[in-house]
């Protein structure tokens, strides 16, 4: 089984709003490595002090909220905590990395797309797509079938109804531009991200790749590119990283 975590950079943005890209990160993690991975990020926060959950925001020297469970700690020693984090899904090869980055722009210039809610919707559903080629490929690969969950941040009570409604669309709908989810079990699992671990490490990789794009600052996204999903040739762009839409993209 197939655990695909995922959680955004931040809030997705309305149309009139200012940020130019919306990221949705993803780590795909095999439920027998799922205890080892928790133990470890467990053993990083508890030999750094750290009492709660890790978010992207929190390693900013900026970030000052009282909720931050790093504040304790200076900067180098933040940055080592991130480079340990990451470690965590580089040395495990069968760990993967997926991330959607939205053009803004270009996503609100698609029809049916007019609220931040529709904007969170379109940039979810290729990285469930992904997520489906990735299972068929380890089904191709191994013989053997190999089917997923997905499980993503709460986020609010209407808006996950909403994400689950349009789960479940995605999963039985048959019309042409629609991708066969054969190797998806059950609906969407929504988890808080303090009771998960895998949305934790999930928004660790959204924030590398929206620090990527927005600031072109690719130093994080460079410890952990060779976690995300490729093709045969190496390529991650379209596989494990994908620009939306393709048209317009910018």
């Amino acid at each position: 089984m197939q655990i695909l975590f995922i959680d955004e950079s931040g809030t997705a943005p309305p149309p009139e709003g200012a940020q130019p890209y919306f990221v949705i990160g993803g780590v795909v993690i095999p439920d027998t490595v799922w205890k080892p991975v928790k133990n470890e990020l467990d053993n990083i926060k508890a030999n750094y002090g750290i009492t709660g959950e890790v978010k992207w925001r929190y390693f900013s020297p900026h970030n000052s909220d009282p909720e931050n469970t790093l504040l304790h700690l200076d900067q180098p020693t933040k940055d080592e905590v991130r480079g340990k984090i990451f470690s965590i899904l580089t040395s495990r090869r069968s760990i993967k990395a997926i991330s959607v980055v939205t053009s803004v722009p270009a996503a609100y210039d698609v029809n049916n797309v007019d609220t931040a809610d529709d904007l969170y919707q379109f940039s979810y559903k290729p990285i469930t797509e992904r997520f489906q080629y990735y299972l068929q490929d380890l089904e191709r690969e191994s013989g053997q079938p190999n089917n997923g969950i997905i499980v993503c941040d709460h986020r609010g009570p209407k808006d996950d109804k909403r994400l689950q409604a349009l789960h479940q669309r995605l999963l039985n709908e048959s019309a042409e531009h629609y991708s066969k989810y054969d190797n998806l079990i059950e609906g969407l699992f929504i988890a808080p991200s303090h009771w998960s671990i895998g949305i934790q490490l999930a928004d660790m990789v959204a924030g590398a790749v929206y620090r990527k794009y927005v600031a072109g600052d690719d130093r994080f996204f460079k410890q952990i590119e060779s976690t995300f999903r490729k093709s045969p040739a190496g390529r991650i762009e379209g596989y494990g990283l994908v620009m939306h839409p393709k048209a317009g993209w910018r």
